[in-house]
C-alpha cells in the first residue's frame, strides 16, 4: 500500500506523523512513503532525509491525498479545530488525533465519502495498546515542558542552593492531577531539585506521586468511585468541586508553581483553581494550565495566553508537545507504526475490525459513523 505524510496545517503544529526512520521500516516491508515536501522540516527532518530511505517526496499536499491509501497525520479534522476537510477520498484510511469530541457533522462527510477513519485520541488503556497510545506519549512531553516554563517565567530557582552568600530555599512545585502529565510534572521538576507536592482525587496513584519524591497531598473529601475502568478521572458533581476548591486553597497559596493536568475525556476540563486562589499566591508566582484546551483547569486560564493577574503569571498552553517536535515526532511515530501494524489481518490485508483497539479508535468505515460520543451514549441510557 501506499502510505501519504501531508504534512501539518495548523498554526502552531511543528511535528510530523512519520520520521525517515519509522517509514524506511515500512519500505523494507514492501509498502511506498509519499511525504509532502517539507513535512518534516518543523521537526528538524528534511526532504534529503527522507528520500535518502527511499520514500517519494512530491511538491504538495493534494499529490499526497490523490495517491495515498493510508494517510498519517498528527492533528486532523476536530483537531485542527477548522472548518476545512481535507480532501480524503473513497477507501481511504485515516489515522491521527482527529479530535473526536468536536467532530460533529465532520463524521457524516467521511461517512459519505466512504473514508475509514481512526482517532488514536481513543486508544483502550490495555496493556497490548501502550505502544500506540499517542494521547499519554504526547501527555508525557506535555508534563515534562510544563516544568520547564514554569522553570524559566518563575523569578526564583527550582533547587536548594547553599552558598556562601546565603541558603536559597527551593522552590515550591505542586501539580495537580497525577495521570501521565502530571507524573511527567512531578518527575522534571523534581529533578530540578523544587520541593514538589502531588494531588488526585484518585487515591491509588499516591504511590506514583510518593515514588517520584513527590509528597502526596490528601484532602478531607469522599473519593470513592473517582476514577474509571481505564484509569481516568471521572467527572464530579459541583458538590465535590466545590469542596475540594476549598480544601486546595491552602495548599496553592503556598506553592510558587502550580501545574494543573486534571481532564475528563470528552469533557470540559474542571475548573479547580479559582481567582481568589490565585490572589493568594505570592507575587511572581506561575501557573501552567495544561487543560487550557478543553476549558482550562484555572479560572483565569485563556487558551494559548499569558495572563497576568496580581502578580501571578498564568499560561495557557494547548500544544506544548509541538515545542519538543523532534522528540514528540519520533514518539508519535512510533505509536503510528505500531497501530498500523495492528490495523490490518496478516492473511487477508483488511482491516481487523473484530479487534478490541481497531474498533474502539474507529469513527467511520462502509460508508457509517461507527463512533457515537460519550455525552450522546449518556443520554441514550437515560432515556
Amino acid at each position: 500500500m501506499i502510505i501519504g505524510i501531508p504534512g501539518e496545517t495548523a498554526r502552531d503544529e511543528t511535528r510530523v506523523a512519520l520520521i525517515p526512520s519509522v517509514a524506511e521500516k515500512f519500505l523494507e516491508d514492501g509498502h511506498d512513503v509519499c511525504v509532502a515536501a517539507g513535512a518534516g522540516v518543523a521537526s528538524d527532518w528534511s526532504d534529503a532525509d527522507y528520500r535518502e530511505v527511499g520514500c517519494d517526496v512530491v511538491n504538495d499536499r493534494e499529490t499526497v491525498f490523490e495517491r495515498a491509501d493510508v494517510v498519517l497525520q498528527v492533528r486532523g479534522l476536530g483537531a485542527t479545530l477548522g472548518d476545512d476537510i481535507d480532501p480524503y477520498r473513497e477507501g481511504q484510511v485515516v489515522v491521527g488525533q482527529l479530535g473526536p469530541y468536536d467532530l460533529d457533522e465532520k463524521l457524516t462527510v467521511l461517512a459519505d465519502r466512504g473514508v475509514t477513519a481512526f482517532a488514536l485520541e481513543l486508544i483502550p488503556r490495555i496493556g497490548r495498546a501502550q505502544s500506540m497510545d499517542a494521547l499519554s506519549s504526547m501527555a508525557s512531553i506535555g508534563g515534562y515542558k510544563s516544568a520547564i516554563v514554569a522553570a524559566e517565567a518563575l523569578p526564583k530557582m527550582y533547587p536548594l542552593q547553599m552558598t556562601a552568600a546565603g541558603t536559597v530555599q527551593p522552590a515550591e512545585v505542586f501539580v495537580i492531577g497525577a495521570g501521565v502529565a502530571g507524573l511527567q510534572a512531578i518527575a522534571t521538576a523534581d529533578r530540578l531539585g523544587a520541593s514538589v507536592r502531588g494531588y488526585d482525587i484518585r487515591l491509588e496513584v499516591k504511590q506514583e506521586v510518593e515514588s517520584l519524591g513527590a509528597d502526596f497531598v490528601e484532602l478531607d473529601l469522599e473519593t470513592e468511585g473517582s476514577g474509571d475502568d481505564e484509569g481516568y478521572a471521572r467527572e464530579m458533581d459541583d458538590e465535590f468541586l466545590e469542596q475540594q476548591r476549598k480544601e486546595l486553597t491552602r495548599v496553592v497559596g503556598e506553592s510558587d508553581v502550580v501545574i494543573t493536568t486534571a481532564a475528563v475525556p470528552g469533557r470540559p476540563a474542571p475548573e479547580l483553581v479559582t481567582t481568589e486562589m490565585v490572589e493568594g499566591m505570592d507575587s511572581g508566582s506561575v501557573i501552567v494550565d495544561l487543560s487550557a484546551a478543553t476549558g482550562g483547569n484555572c479560572e483565569l486560564t485563556r487558551p494559548d495566553e499569558t495572563v497576568e493577574h496580581d502578580g501571578v503569571t498564568v499560561f495557557g498552553p494547548t500544544n506544548l508537545p509541538a515545542t519538543v517536535s523532534h522528540h514528540a515526532s519520533q514518539l508519535y511515530s512510533n505509536n503510528v507504526s505500531n497501530f498500523l501494524e495492528n490495523l490490518f489481518d496478516d492473511d487477508t490485508n483488511e482491516i481487523n475490525t473484530d479487534d478490541e483497539i481497531v474498533d474502539s479508535t474507529m469513527l467511520t468505515h462502509d460508508g457509517e459513523i461507527r463512533w457515537t460520543h460519550p455525552a450522546e451514549r449518556t443520554e441514550d441510557n437515560d432515556d
